[in-house]
């Protein structure tokens, strides 16, 4: 039957869109100390080695309220041809001797010094609604882009399935593009600590202008006629939003 289908396609001159996976590792900080030798690590190890592995758009963000909160975090986000692609990185990289080299105070942190208090990896994949990820096309400094990253769980696999629906069928996402809000990703959580879940990131040149847009989206007709529909009901029982600027070594 699959090779019917990818058969129809092929004599239909055109195959089904392959889907990006993505990684999003989260790592906590407890001072600005652990921030900088991070930082040192991810400009001049990470992210080099990354690239030269063939994936060429990294993203590196912080909290905009980074230096004020007892917990730092930093989010790298990659991505992948394939899960695999993105769980095999993590030993691949050290096969490169720059990496090593360049990151040897990350690999080799000493137990009572560590870089990092703590480590998430979350796995993600696409959605139908976009494929693969695009890099937004902002024109002010770094230091005062919005990256607003937003991630929604459910009470059970069955209503999850039915966000990813309002975002993919219902069209969410075709109205985020039509009002501009720059997103880089809409994805479904394969692996993370919150589950099952679903994760985005829309992006603006500053505060004010996510304010803008949010004050649009809320007021926009195809919005409200699609909240209240009956089938979307009760598919949301935790959301997070994440207020984040770009590193200024970040790709995009």
């Amino acid at each position: 039957m699959l090779a019917l289908l990818f058969s129809g396609f092929a004599q239909a001159g055109q195959l089904p869109p392959q889907k990006e996976y993505y990684s999003i590792l989260v790592y906590h900080l407890k001072d600005a100390a652990q921030e900088t030798r991070l930082d040192a690590y991810l400009k001049d190890a990470l992210l080099p080695a990354v690239h030269k592995a063939g994936i060429t758009r990294v993203g590196v963000f912080k909290p905009i309220d980074n230096d004020t909160t007892a917990d730092r975090r930093v989010y790298v986000f990659i991505p992948g041809r394939s899960a695999e692609q993105l769980l095999k990185l993590p030993g691949q990289l050290l096969t490169n001797s720059s990496y090593v080299s360049a990151g040897k105070d990350y690999i080799d942190a000493a137990w009572d010094q560590p870089v990092y208090t703590r480590m998430e990896t979350i796995i993600l994949e696409a959605f139908p609604g976009m494929t693969k990820m695009e890099v937004p096309v902002l024109k002010s400094a770094k230091s005062e882009r919005v990256y607003e990253l937003r991630s929604y769980e459910s009470a059970s696999e069955k209503l999850h399935q039915n966000k990813v629906d309002m975002f993919n069928k219902g069209d969410e996402i075709g109205l985020f593009k039509r009002l501009g809000f720059n997103a880089v990703f809409y994805a479904d959580v394969l692996s993370g600590s919150h589950m099952p879940n679903l994760m985005y990131m829309t992006t603006f040149e500053n505060r004010a202008s996510r304010e803008e847009h949010w004050k649009a989206f809320s007021s926009d007709p195809v919005w409200k006629a699609l909240l209240p529909q009956p089938q979307y009901a009760h598919n949301t029982s935790h959301s997070d939003v994440i207020l984040l600027h770009p590193a200024e070594y970040s790709d995009f």
